[in-house]
């Protein structure tokens, strides 16, 4: 399934959320360019706070939504996000998503050209990448910078960004990235992390294993077919109520 941030938070919102809470094997990629693009650049559910556009000439007032947030409270077993871009890494998501067995769900930063040109720039243009972006790679402490030089560090509940070497920081006190934990509380605090005060993270937030909804049902039908046998459409249609028509 592919959809863009308006179709799929605004109208499609509530079939958002309950296809990823039940962990159908169905996959979602959400195009965000944080726009209306395809009916002339209204305010969509992901514009920024204070946006000017067609629809809100004095900046929109509406507060946006973060789609991977909504994603980790719908718990999606699989949660990532990608920039257009940057074509390599993209296709390496879309090849996970695809593999991931039950809800998947996909973010890409997508531009668009005619009315929100440039929305992503600050953090991804090929000059201030490295320093404002973040790949999350399993197992691995979050760092970034053209020499690795900065990290994320837990400071309490909360994170922020550390520079090596600088007040006895090191590796050691980076956090490891781990999209593998059932828990999903530091992937959520990863995909809450906002440019400027942080780097943007791209990749895999959460890729967990549960039964799929599909698998759950068929195992339902099977014990009852076992434990009552396979039934006569008949017996069914003439069971409980029923009435006489005079």
């Amino acid at each position: 399934m592919i959809t863009g941030d308006g179709d799929a938070l605004s109208i499609g919102g509530n079939h958002f959320i309950h296809a990823l809470r039940r962990n159908i094997d169905l996959k979602i990629i959400l195009f965000n360019n944080r726009i209306y693009g395809l009916t002339k650049g209204q305010y969509s559910p992901t514009s920024e706070f204070g946006k000017k556009n067609k629809s809100a000439p004095m900046g929109t007032i509406d507060y946006p939504i973060n789609p991977l947030s909504l994603a980790f409270a719908a718990e999606a077993t699989f949660v990532a996000r990608a920039m257009d871009t940057e074509p390599k890494n993209l296709s390496t998501m879309i090849e996970r998503l695809a593999a991931h067995k039950g809800s998947g769900f996909l973010e890409v930063y997508q531009n668009c050209n005619i009315f929100n040109d440039g929305a992503f720039k600050p953090f991804s243009e090929r000059e201030v990448k490295e320093d404002k972006m973040i790949l999350l790679e399993h197992g691995k402490p979050l760092l970034f910078g053209k020499n690795k030089e900065k990290g994320i560090h837990n400071k309490g509940v909360l994170p922020e960004v550390v520079t090596l070497g600088e007040k006895g920081y090191t590796v050691d006190d980076i956090l490891v990235h781990d999209e593998k934990s059932l828990e999903p509380t530091l992937s959520y605090i990863l995909g809450r992390l906002q440019y400027p005060e942080f780097p943007v993270p791209m990749g895999v937030f959460r890729a967990v294993e549960r039964p799929t909804y599909e698998e759950l049902l068929a195992g339902q039908i099977s014990t009852s077919i076992s434990s009552q046998g396979t039934g006569s459409l008949d017996n069914l249609i003439n069971s409980g109520e029923t009435w006489e028509i005079h």
